[in-house]
């Protein structure tokens, strides 16, 4: 892990940016952490990432999480059931032909 002030990022983007995909690159303003710099190998890491950090999936999942602690929840086979009729929904939608937009 590297540690670097913000004028010295500023100053050496490239070169930080670089060594991030080794590591988290720390960055410091007047010596406290503001950000944290990581390399990112595939969209699919992104993803995780953005949505780790995302408020409002927290929001969703501490919603379900109480409807599960008062008994609302649902078995694990419906569940799949429900995501299995769900997408196939999707795909009998996802070959219909889409309408040109006016304009």
């Amino acid at each position: 892990m590297k540690i670097a002030s913000v004028a010295e990022v500023k100053a050496h983007l490239s070169s930080y940016l670089k060594a991030s995909s080794a590591g988290p690159v720390v960055v410091t303003r007047n010596g406290t952490a503001v950000a944290v710099l990581l390399g990112v190998t595939d969209d699919d890491e992104l993803e995780r990432l953005l949505l780790g950090h995302s408020r409002k999936l927290a929001a969703i999942l501490d919603a379900a999480d109480r409807r599960i602690e008062a008994g609302a929840g649902i078995e694990h086979d419906e569940f799949w059931q429900q995501v299995k009729s769900a997408s196939r929904g999707r795909e009998k939608n996802g070959n219909r032909k889409k309408r040109r937009s006016k304009g």
